[in-house]
């Protein structure tokens, strides 16, 4: 397929010229926004596949997450229900948004390690506390986002040790297939038999792609197994609710700087990394701006901040021509706006599948993305960097209430710097460092 002129610009830095060119502080499109009548035409089973699976892996295990820590915070169902109407809505939105104004896979969720990091904040602070931590954090990501210099520090971290770091989050994906087959043999062990025969038969594949048939098998599978437990009852539609925020020392001092880190560097580091990756040129700035004004939107609805996502943009460029990826993000993102309004109704869904289901699927869609990553890693240069980044972010060590994700890279980084002199100071060191290997050959789903 020939790209038209209005087909986004190939991942920059192709050479030592394009390395040099500055960038204005907001990054342009560069493309014409996509219109309704062009996302039709780019649409395709593939990118519906991608859209579909990055939105339940989206509502599903995160969302669980969410509901763990706000329960065991003491929080009403209201307020459960408007947080994840929340980051639900603000994330569609977002995706919405970016994707068709760059034609770019651009997709927005929530910050799960912020999430967790809320956990012991909740048994000693007020939900008002919080919220008012929310509100400042949100503030702060924006006004960074607005100075620039998010994409300046992003630009010194090589790829190879970024993306190392994106290896050993995602690790735990893979892991999660061998788990799940093994704890539910019966419901996770089709799955993998099915994305195992429509990747090796390309004939299957192109009729139905390997992660949609996935699901599809997996469907069934928990259907005949019984496993499916839906609870009727209960609200359906979702109603935000909103909680005056107060802003105290003890709860601004313990959680604004690591959640503004968490969203800047560890989870839109995934994501920025993620696209790249797989040829796009995510606008670095502009999606710090745009996670922090949604993160006040989210504070509003008594939600955690908003961020790009390392997971939802693998899954969502994990097949299908790269001038066409954004239709999955478009799909992911009408979903994500629609099942925000019917938040209470879609967790009970959620919830009524085995986990071993949303595991496997998970895995199984992510896989190409983790092999991505240890090519990227750990195929030309900045190995040991990168080696001590993975080691670092596996070991969980967490200072501060900051993410080992974090404290991998600064670790990573800093060994870089100090014991790889050659590949730091080498000819074109910044075009090695910022461009990504060569992408794996996408599979057919």
């Amino acid at each position: 397929m020939q790209p038209s002129r209005q087909d986004p610009p190939a991942i920059p830095h192709a050479g030592p010229v394009a390395a040099q060119v500055p960038q204005p502080l907001l990054e342009r499109p560069g493309v014409r926004p996509a219109g309704v009548r062009q996302v039709f035409r780019d649409l395709g089973l593939p990118y519906v596949s991608n859209g579909v699976i990055g939105l339940i892996f989206s509502a599903s295990g995160p969302i669980a997450v969410t509901l763990a820590v706000g329960a065991a915070g003491g929080l009403t169902e209201d307020q459960l229900a408007s947080w994840v109407f929340g980051i639900l809505f603000s994330g569609g939105a977002a995706t919405l948004v970016m994707s068709l104004l760059y034609r770019q896979p651009l997709g927005f969720a929530w910050s799960i390690p912020g999430t967790v990091l809320l956990g012991p904040s909740l048994q000693h602070l007020s939900f008002a506390e919080v919220v008012g931590a929310f509100f400042t954090s949100g503030v702060l990501v924006l006004a960074l986002g607005a100075t620039g210099v998010v994409r300046r520090i992003m630009a010194v971290v090589p790829m190879p040790i970024v993306m190392s770091m994106v290896a050993a989050v995602f690790l735990k994906f893979g892991t999660d297939i061998v788990s799940s087959t093994q704890a539910n043999p019966v419901v996770a062990a089709p799955m993998v038999v099915a994305f195992l025969v429509l990747t090796a038969v390309p004939a299957l594949g192109r009729f139905l792609p390997p992660v949609l048939g996935t699901l599809a098998v997996g469907c069934l599978a928990v259907a005949a197994s019984g496993q499916f437990s839906f609870k009727a009852g209960g609200p359906i539609l979702a109603t935000p609710v909103f909680t005056l925020p107060e802003f105290t020392w003890a709860a601004q001092l313990e959680l604004v700087v690591p959640l503004a880190l968490t969203v800047l560097f560890v989870q839109n580091g995934q994501g920025i990394a993620v696209l790249r990756a797989a040829g796009h040129n995510p606008p670095v700035n502009v999606f710090a701006i745009v996670s922090g004004a949604f993160s006040l939107l989210n504070a509003g609805c008594g939600a955690v901040s908003a961020c790009v996502t390392g997971p939802t943009n693998a899954l969502m460029t994990s097949s299908g021509t790269r001038q066409r990826q954004y239709t999955a993000a478009v799909v992911f993102g009408v979903l994500a706006v629609a099942c925000a309004l019917l938040a209470p109704a879609l967790t009970r869904l959620m919830l009524a599948t085995p986990t071993e289901f949303i595991l496997a699927l998970g895995g199984i869609a992510m896989l190409r993305a983790l092999q991505q990553a240890f090519v990227t890693a750990f195929a030309t240069t900045f190995t040991l960097g990168s080696l001590v980044t993975f080691v670092v972010t596996m070991s969980g060590m967490s200072l501060f209430n900051i993410h080992p994700a974090f404290w991998g890279l600064v670790i990573g980084y800093t060994v870089s710097r100090v014991l790889e002199h050659a590949d730091h100071a080498g000819p074109h060191a910044e075009l090695k460092s910022r461009t990504a290997a060569p992408p794996v050959k996408a599979s057919a789903n």
